[in-house]
C-alpha cells in the first residue's frame, strides 16, 4: 500500500469545494482545506506508485479550480 499528501493550490475562493468534491474520489482518506501557501491537503492511498500517479493525474488534477499540486509519497526510514 501506498499512502501520499497531495498539497494543492487552488484559484482564489475555491478550496471549500475543491475539497469538497475531492473527498469523493475514491482512494481519498481526508481532503481538507487549511492556510498557508496551499489550500487544500490531501491525503490518498493506492496500491501501487502507478495507482497512486493515475489517481492524482486522471482524478484530483481534473477537479475544477486547482492550479498546482505536489505529490508526498508517504517513506517509512
Amino acid at each position: 500500500m501506498v499512502h501520499a499528501y497531495i498539497l494543492i493550490q487552488t484559484e482564489v475562493g475555491k478550496a471549500a469545494a475543491v475539497a469538497a468534491e475531492i473527498s469523493g474520489i475514491p482512494g481519498v482518506s481526508t481532503a481538507e482545506d487549511v492556510t498557508g501557501p496551499y489550500d487544500v491537503i490531501v491525503r490518498a492511498d493506492a496500491d501501487t506508485v502507478d495507482q497512486l500517479g493515475q489517481l492524482v493525474v486522471a482524478k484530483i488534477q481534473n477537479v475544477e479550480g486547482i492550479t498546482r499540486t505536489l505529490t508526498c509519497p508517504v517513506v517509512h526510514l
